[in-house]
């Protein structure tokens, strides 16, 4: 029955949607989204044309729903009347009326600035249009005859723009493709051409006469700043938050102009963020882009971030994990404007909760957690809700003494146990732990949570922009509630969307059972995704970073970015930054006969494609001699057209010295093992095979090249999405870590570092690992050469 009630209310929104003109499409979208439905509704009545209206009024009234400032509500209902009436009737006007009201928030709405700011009244002819049109082609006209069809024609609509803010956008572009044509006539071959591209690592010839190149398209300002969507602290003035009551109340949270002055005079007006890390357990790539926003806006707007350990429970907390941060935030090229500790403020936090107490804003409460959880599934007040204040105040400071055991009194907010929102369910803000403190020692018992601690030290730290992912939205009310309760300074609040990978798993209590549970090698384990393991891995900062900005601090949330596009920003990097050698993993052993046995010839290798050969530093000595190892797979008994490997009587070419034919293979006993290839190498280098191959050779008899441990490190997980999963455990990759214990490498190799990279040419990209010693280099493959997201990935 409750399906078909569903349905039934589906059908009559869209049969609203409709009425308004929207096209089906956009209306079937909208009812799958319950927000974007309940705001359109709501905004259909408020508008008084439940019974349809224009295509034009409707999509208008669309956008109302969509993009309306949440601080100005109470001026919807006027904004309506202008767009049915016709005074607001295009996008310009509209966008103009939806910025000026976000400005003016819930102040009383001055109807004459407000029509003069987005243009009622003012009529825009087609003869406007015209001479408008005609005055930025003929200001243009030199550079528009040269780009000719590749001219850009956002920037010639802009100018229109200038002049005309209120001109209709449509017959605006309609006027100058016209123009464009009057001016060019119909378009020629060359102008179909595209714009030819330079080819990676090769200088781009000289032409004699250069076509003229296209005016870039302008990037929308989020993509050249990302912090832009970010206001400056002198706004925060505007209504951040409404909370709506069980009792049909609303809450509007905004600082008063007093506030907001004493935190601005504290301040000095900078934007102070934090990154409020748990000390649970090791960061992760999700932390990188809280890293990158918080530590990114503070950096832009040329303020602080401070780095802020959220230390609220004692049992979970280590000093490893708080060394381990700090040490994370500064490899990652942050720097903190302040390092501070949640325990900091602990006496703060117990003096402001007796306020809240006094303000009959909080109670002790003594049911169980499962008492408490039957009665927020209810929607049931505590029986102790309404106990006397100073009971109240008397059995917190027992609490703090002592003197009430563990699991048997809380301290609870009084929020609202009959919301619509489960985070205004009296959440609790203190319990008791006798447990001493990694940070504050055993001073206390009673440890405040991260509801009731979190937004009161964002205050106290006079944070600018509390920014945090979508998960917290619905904790907003909550934030917002007790600040204002405490009559303290309200921060901006913004949630952006979490970063989400594919095949692995984000949460903190999986890493720590896989951790715990030994199915990976710790915290730095390479196949996890904690940045720890990524520079263990051989992933740097910058390559993370960049990957992060890339991805964009949106609000839309539930995207899982495919790990290859991680992958290719760290190969985008190596393939700068990482000198090319030569490895061999499964080496299979060719003598060449025609090389004497104890002669070797150097050749020169490059370290870098491009390397030019007037400098020294781009080349390495590779020793060629008459053993060499090639990959057991780039040698077949049968040769096909398609094979570009060795083969009996098949010639290739060994990188950077010469070619090679097998003449004899030495098999063993079964017939089938191979043991050695004879081969022939050609010193004139005439011959010309295809088939190009790495390898690595004795540098004297009887003497094994350089050996070397190699790990190939795969996906950890078989699935995308491993979190969704009931046994997740049981998608573990088998894979995900191979170790090749007796791999060969060039003897250029012998020096390297831990953390040293290299490309292992026609292998990928791999970084000296931590378990080296002096007697054998351990490499982990960081990224493969082949970039698979750049040919699909998402």
């Amino acid at each position: 029955m409750p399906a078909k009630e569903d349905n039934s209310e589906k059908e009559k929104s869209l049969d609203l949607f409709l009425k308004i003109g929207l096209d089906e499409r956009t209306a079937r979208n909208t009812i799958a989204n319950n927000k974007v439905t309940t705001n359109l509704t709501a905004v259909i009545h408020e508008a008084g044309v439940t019974d349809g209206c224009s295509r034009s009024v409707g999509n208008l009234i669309y956008t109302v729903a969509t993009k309306y400032p949440g601080n100005a509500l109470p001026h919807r209902p006027t904004l309506l009347q202008y767009v049915v009436s016709s005074k607001v009737k295009t996008t310009a006007q509209l966008d103009a009326a939806l910025s000026f009201l976000a400005t003016t928030g819930i102040e009383n709405l001055d109807l004459n600035k407000f029509e003069e700011a987005c243009g009622v009244g003012v009529e825009v002819s087609a003869e406007d249009i015209k001479h408008a049109v005609n005055e930025v082609f003929e200001q243009n006209k030199a550079s528009i005859l040269e780009l000719r069809y590749r001219t850009n024609v956002g920037e010639l609509l802009g100018h229109v723009r200038k002049r005309l803010p209120w001109a209709d956008a449509k017959a605006v572009k309609q006027l100058v493709d016209a123009k464009l044509y009057e001016l060019l006539g119909d378009k020629t071959a060359a102008d179909n051409e595209k714009p030819s591209k330079k080819k990676k690592e090769k200088p781009a010839k000289v032409e004699d006469t250069a076509a003229p190149v296209a005016t870039p398209e302008k990037a929308p300002e989020e993509d050249i700043n990302p912090y832009s969507i970010f206001p400056n602290p002198e706004e925060n003035l505007k209504v951040h938050t409404e909370v709506p009551f069980s009792d049909g109340s609303i809450l509007r949270c905004c600082n008063t102009k007093a506030l907001l002055d004493k935190h601005l005079k504290v301040t000095g007006g900078k934007v102070l963020t934090r990154f409020p890390p748990e000390p649970n357990g090791y960061l992760h790539i999700g932390h990188a882009k809280a890293m990158f926003i918080d530590f990114g806006l503070a950096k832009d707007r040329d303020g602080g971030c401070y780095l802020r350990y959220d230390d609220t429970n004692p049992e979970a907390e280590k000093k490893e994990y708080i060394d381990h941060i700090e040490e994370i935030v500064q490899w990652m090229g942050w720097k903190p404007f302040k390092i501070t500790y949640t325990s900091d403020y602990f006496q703060e936090l117990y003096e402001l909760a007796v306020e809240l107490i006094r303000k009959g804003c909080a109670y002790v409460d003594h049911q169980t957690p499962d008492e408490i959880k039957e009665y927020r599934e209810k929607k049931l007040n505590s029986p102790w809700r309404d106990r006397p204040v100073s009971e109240s105040l008397k059995l917190f400071e027992d609490m703090r003494s002592g003197l009430i055991e563990e699991g048997k009194a809380t301290l609870r907010m009084k929020q609202d146990m009959q919301s619509d929102n489960y985070n205004m369910y009296d959440l609790i803000a203190y319990r008791i732990k006798f447990t001493p403190h990694p940070h504050a020692g055993d001073k206390w018992c009673i440890y405040p949570s991260y509801d009731y601690a979190h937004c009161i030290v964002d205050s106290l730290e006079n944070v600018t922009h509390s920014l945090c992912t979508l998960e917290f939205e619905t904790r907003r009310a909550s934030y917002y509630w007790l600040l204002h309760a405490l009559g303290i300074y309200q921060p901006y609040v913004w949630e952006y969307s979490r970063l989400n990978i594919s095949n692995t798993v984000m949460s903190k209590r999986k890493l720590n059972r896989l951790v715990t549970e030994k199915w990976v090698d710790g915290w730095d384990d390479p196949r996890l995704m904690t940045l720890a393991g990524l520079r263990r891995r051989g992933m740097t900062s910058t390559a993370i970073n960049s990957f992060v900005r890339g991805i964009g601090i949106t609000r839309s949330d539930g995207t899982l970015i495919s790990v290859g596009r991680l992958e290719h920003h760290v190969r985008e990097e190596m393939n700068k930054t990482a000198p090319r050698t030569m490895a061999v993993l499964h080496p299979l052993k060719v003598v060449i006969t025609n090389l004497e046995a104890n002669s070797a010839i150097e050749v020169d290798g490059k370290k870098w494609p491009d390397a030019q050969a007037d400098d020294p530093s781009a080349f390495y000595k590779v020793p060629f001699s008459n053993v060499v190892y090639i990959e057991r797979t780039d040698f077949r008994m049968q040769d096909s057209k398609d094979y570009y490997g060795l083969a009996p009587d098949k010639s290739v070419i060994l990188r950077y010295a010469f070619p090679i034919k097998c003449t004899e293979v030495i098999l063993a006993d079964d017939n089938e093992t191979i043991l050695e290839i004879r081969a022939e190498y050609d010193p004139s280098k005439k011959t010309k095979p295809k088939g190009v191959l790495h390898w690595v050779a004795q540098t004297s008899p009887e003497v094994d090249p350089l050996k070397i441990e190699v790990r190939l490190f795969d996906r950890l997980f078989l699935s995308e999405n491993p979190a969704e999963l009931d046994n997740w455990l049981g998608d573990l990759n088998p894979q995900s870590k191979v170790v090749i214990p007796n791999a060969f490498g060039l003897s250029s190799l012998r020096d390297a570092k831990v953390g040293d990279s290299f490309q292992f040419e026609r292998l990928g990209y791999f970084t000296v690992d931590q378990d080296s010693t002096p007697e054998k280099l351990v490499f982990n493959r960081t990224v493969t050469l082949k970039d698979s997201y750049s040919k699909g990935g998402k």
